[in-house]
C-alpha cells in the first residue's frame, strides 16, 4: 500500500479529497457516485472521516475497505480516541491494516454533543493526540498524519502553545499534517512559518472548502473556529440571495487562494468534499490539476 508522504512526492502539485462515512444506503449511493467521478482525476490520496465515539466507526472501516479494494485510490482512514479504550483502538487499527489501509490520521477529536464542551477521557483510553500517534506507530508500519490549527485550537492559551503542541505530535512520530479551514491563504502560511520557527520541518497541509453557497461559508466559520476576513465576507455577502453569484464568486475565491498556496510551494491541497464531486472538480480544474487523460 503507497503512504501518503509517497504520493506527495510526484512533480506535479497534486491534491487529495475528504469524505464523511454514509448514514444509510441513499447516502452510500450519493459517496460511490462521487468517489467514482473523482477518481480519474488521480488525487493523491482520500481520506474518509470517523465520528466520535465510533457512531459512524462502521461505515468508515466499511468505507475504506471498499477504496482499497475496489478502486485504485490511496486510502487514508480517520481515527479518534473519544470514548474509546486503548483496546478498542488497537482493534479499530488492526481493521485497518486486515483491509490493506496504511495511513491513518490521528486525532483526539471533540466531545460528542459539543465540540467546545469539557474533554473527558475515556477511564482506558488517551488523552492526547500525540498518544494516539504513539499508538499506532507501535502497532505497524503507518502512516500517520495529525490535525493543525490555523488560528490555534480552540483549547489553546495561544499560537505559541499550540505550535508547541503540534509540534509534539510530530516528535511523537506523525509524519504530516493537515491544517483546518482558514480563509486567507496567509492564514495558511503564517502556521507553517510558526513550525519551520520552532524547528520542525514536517509537512502541513492546507483544508480547502469550496464555497459554493451561504452554508458551506457558515460551516467554513464554525470549523475554523474564527470569524472570516471582511474582504471574504464584503466580496459574498450580498450575493447570499443570488445562489448562482454566490456559487461563481465563492469558487472564484477559493480558486485564487489555492492560486496563492501554489505558488508558496505548498505540495498538497486538501479537499472537503461534503461527499460531492463537482465543486471540487471545478477547482482543480482551474488550477491545471487534472491529468490530461481525465
Amino acid at each position: 500500500m503507497t503512504s501518503v508522504i509517497e504520493r506527495l512526492q510526484g512533480d506535479a502539485p497534486p491534491f487529495s479529497i475528504e469524505f464523511f462515512p454514509p448514514r444509510d444506503e441513499a447516502d452510500e449511493a450519493v459517496l460511490w457516485r462521487s468517489i467514482r467521478e473523482l477518481e480519474p482525476l488521480d488525487p493523491a490520496y482520500m481520506s474518509i472521516t470517523y465520528g466520535a465515539g465510533g457512531s459512524s466507526r462502521d461505515g468508515t472501516i466499511r468505507s475504506i475497505a471498499r477504496v482499497a479494494t475496489e478502486t485504485t485510490l490511496c486510502p487514508m482512514a480517520h481515527l479518534t480516541a473519544v470514548d474509546h479504550s486503548v483496546a478498542e483502538l488497537r482493534n479499530v487499527i488492526g481493521w485497518y491494516a486486515a483491509v490493506g489501509v496504511r495511513n491513518i490520521l490521528a486525532l483526539r477529536g471533540d466531545p460528542p454533543g459539543d465540540v467546545y464542551g469539557d474533554w473527558v477521557p475515556h477511564p482506558e483510553g488517551l488523552t492526547y493526540a500525540e498518544e494516539l500517534v504513539e499508538l499506532v506507530r507501535s502497532l505497524g508500519d503507518f502512516c500517520v498524519g495529525v490535525s493543525a490549527f490555523p488560528y490555534g485550537h480552540p483549547r489553546s492559551a495561544d499560537l505559541e502553545t499550540d505550535t508547541k503542541y503540534l509540534v509534539r505530535k510530530f516528535r511523537a512520530g506523525a509524519d504530516f499534517a493537515i491544517a483546518q479551514l482558514f480563509f486567507e491563504a496567509e492564514d495558511f502560511l503564517r502556521l507553517r512559518d510558526r513550525v519551520a520557527a520552532a524547528g520542525c520541518d514536517a509537512l502541513v497541509l492546507p483544508g480547502i472548502m469550496p464555497l459554493t453557497t451561504p452554508r458551506t461559508l457558515r460551516t467554513t466559520i464554525k470549523l475554523s473556529g474564527t470569524s472570516a476576513s471582511q474582504r471574504l465576507l464584503d466580496r459574498l455577502e450580498p450575493l447570499s440571495d443570488d445562489p448562482k453569484a454566490f456559487r461563481a464568486a465563492g469558487l472564484d475565491a477559493v480558486t485564487e487562494m489555492c492560486e496563492k498556496l501554489l505558488a508558496e510551494g505548498v505540495p498538497d491541497l486538501h479537499f472537503y468534499t461534503f461527499n460531492r464531486a463537482k465543486a471540487t472538480r471545478e477547482v482543480v480544474t482551474r488550477l491545471g490539476l487534472v491529468p490530461a487523460r481525465a
